[in-house]
């Protein structure tokens, strides 16, 4: 009996709505492309609850016939390309034809639409790919698109769908995407009843800054160069903009967002030895490349792209990011400028003088007695200075406070079972309480003696782990004790990190923050959390929006948040020096806790190099 069959074409739907369209930001990103493709210069993008009940863009672009309003929501039915070969050639945003149909066999969408020059317009209703209502209506030129109730009919799917701040700040991700890559149109975001962004046609350096807020406007320098393979032009941060994290970081390759970590090792490498390890830089670049040179063909999101001189483009990226740091001065340079310089007189002629001694010439004098092959010992003229000929009988006492005494005994403490099984130990104890056989190297390891071998401490993240233990505790009851200011302290924040803002006002607060706005972007911080005045609250706060705190425990999240970046800020730096008796109270106080084997964010707080490692080692 034959058992394969061709898939109905409502099955075939959802199948490729699942590549295509993953959650209420994948619906915004396809409309809006296509909004672009159509000629729009205007486009508002409205959202309710997060995208998961109405999903609405409106642009004024060319708009399509009554017939071309049905094809749309047809499987591959598109007006973008009509062979293979067009594929090497993309100048639009959409060429598949499979986001309307796969929005429209997971959602309930209405569709208005005019063109050009028509008296009417046509709308039309679809609820789960099927047609239900399609009629002549009075619209404005271009499309007006509504998805209501995402994933309705696939009740597993929305079940998965993450909280509204979550499934947001998504949207919010791709809006920031679009709108960078096309500044000359203008654009509208709102969620419900309050409007998050306004953008009107601007140049790429001013939509950066409507975007990502004020304060970048004195972090980034122009890139540019244009070349035969490749023409880029962007921005870049300067050094003294890098962060840990968080940083934004565009790549956008004819108009289009792209992911690139290749080439963005490339900015990486032009700033080595200008920023700490690990560190990262915002950067904004627009690459021009000829459509037939690559393939955006790769993925159903199109946000990966292969390129035919990838390791030509990685050189040229490279050497215009240094050649920008360079002109900016912000590589370190030697001045040989000499205007303004002092005038500092030469030394003139060497003529003794009684005032100025140092001024007579170098004289040499001459034994005429010595002989070398005379070995009669003889009276050495006396010194203005003397050398210990010997070393003191007492020399060993010198290094006593640098090798640990072995008559100590060994107390268990704590266990560590999670780390010294991964190590392979079976001692139940790694340090002894009030254990004074330590000692520091190089201002960052505390290193002592472990039950069966040795134990090497980072010093720095000892103390992080234990500060943030002391945190949460402080943060355990319903609302923090907050701290007002003497001074507020202004903060300048993006649309975006006004967005997420609005969603966790509440539960900063809580956590004892209290923030007035001034309209524009602009904060006022009143009051922190007790202990955070002198931790640079504004710097925190703006950490914190860009956090991930979008989990459903909201205030778990930002205590988790706060007690981290204060235990980062306020933890014992690199490079300073401890007593012995620092050292064995910070250790005492590490294996105290209950977890200490890892910071919160997942480091490495300690080895252990065992006896047998040690004598594999030594031979």
């Amino acid at each position: 009996m034959d058992i394969i069959h061709l898939l109905p074409d409502s099955v075939a739907n959802q199948i490729a709505a699942g590549e295509v369209i993953q959650r209420p930001a994948s619906v915004v990103k396809e409309l809006v492309e296509n909004a672009i493709d159509a000629g729009a210069t205007a486009i508002q993008i409205h959202i309710v609850d997060a995208g998961k009940t109405v999903i609405q863009v409106i642009d004024n672009g060319k708009g399509m016939s009554e017939t071309d309003a049905r094809m749309a929501f047809e499987r591959h039915a598109t007006s973008k390309i009509r062979t293979a070969e067009d594929l090497f050639t993309l100048q639009t945003m959409g060429f598949r034809g499979e986001a309307l149909p796969s929005i429209a066999a997971v959602a309930q969408v209405e569709l208005r639409t005019r063109l050009a020059g028509n008296d009417c317009g046509t709308c039309i209703h679809i609820e789960g790919s099927k047609v239900t209502n399609s009629e002549v209506v009075m619209c404005p030129q271009g499309a007006n698109f509504m998805v209501k109730n995402l994933f309705f009919n696939i009740p597993a799917r929305r079940k998965f769908l993450k909280s509204n701040q979550t499934e947001l700040n998504n949207i919010l991700q791709e809006f920031e995407r679009i709108t960078l890559a096309h500044p000359s149109i203008a654009f509208t975001l709102s969620h419900g009843d309050s409007q998050l962004y306004n953008l009107q046609p601007q140049n790429f350096h001013r939509r950066i800054i409507d975007l990502f807020g004020k304060r970048y406007e004195k972090l980034i320098v122009p890139v540019s160069v244009e070349t035969s393979l490749v023409t880029i032009n962007g921005f870049v941060g300067l050094p003294s903009s890098a962060k840990k994290k968080g940083c934004p970081q565009f790549f956008l390759t004819n108009g289009r967002f792209m992911r690139h970590p290749y080439f963005a090792k490339s900015i990486v490498t032009a700033f080595d030895r200008l920023i700490a390890e690990g560190d990262q830089v915002p950067f904004f670049i627009n690459l021009t490349v000829d459509p037939s040179k690559l393939d955006v063909n790769v993925h159903p999101q199109k946000t990966e792209i292969k390129f035919e001189d990838e390791a030509a483009i990685f050189q040229i990226l490279q050497a215009a990011v240094r050649e920008t740091l360079g002109r900016h001065n912000a590589v370190p340079s030697i001045d040989f400028d000499t205007e303004n310089r002092p005038d500092i007189p030469g030394l003139g002629s060497f003529e003794p003088s009684e005032g100025n001694p140092f001024l007579a010439p170098p004289t040499i004098e001459v034994d005429d007695t010595f002989n070398p092959f005379d070995t009669t010992p003889k009276e050495r003229p006396e010194r203005s200075w003397s050398a210990p000929t010997s070393a003191p009988k007492e020399w060993k006492s010198l290094y006593d406070t640098l090798i640990p005494s072995q008559d100590s005994e060994e107390a268990p403490v704590e266990e560590q079972s999670s780390l010294l099984s991964a190590l392979g130990l079976d001692s139940e104890s790694i340090w002894t309480k009030g254990s004074t056989d330590v000692m520091q190297v190089r201002g960052r390891y505390i290193i002592t003696q472990a039950h069966n071998g040795l134990l090497i401490v980072d010093q720095h993240r000892a103390h992080i782990r234990i500060l943030y233990e002391q945190y949460m505790k402080q943060f355990a009851t319903e609302r923090s004790i907050s701290q007002m200011l003497l001074l507020p302290l202004l903060v300048q924040l993006s649309p975006k990190e006004v967005a997420t803002l609005s969603l966790v006002q509440e539960e900063l607060e809580n956590a004892g923050f209290e923030i007035s706005p001034l309209g524009g972007g602009d904060y006022s911080i009143l009051a922190v959390p007790a202990g955070t005045e002198n931790a640079h609250p504004e710097q925190m706060l703006v950490e914190l929006l860009n956090a991930d705190i979008t989990t459903e425990n909201l205030h778990e999240r930002i205590t988790h948040t706060i007690a981290n970046v204060l235990s980062q800020r306020s933890s014992i730096a690199y490079g300073q020096y401890l007593t012995q008796a620092e050292c064995t109270d910070l250790l005492d106080r590490l294996f105290d806790l209950p977890t200490s084997t890892f910071t919160p964010t997942g480091l490495r707080i300690y080895a252990v190099m065992t006896d047998a490692e040690l004598t594999h080692t030594f031979g």
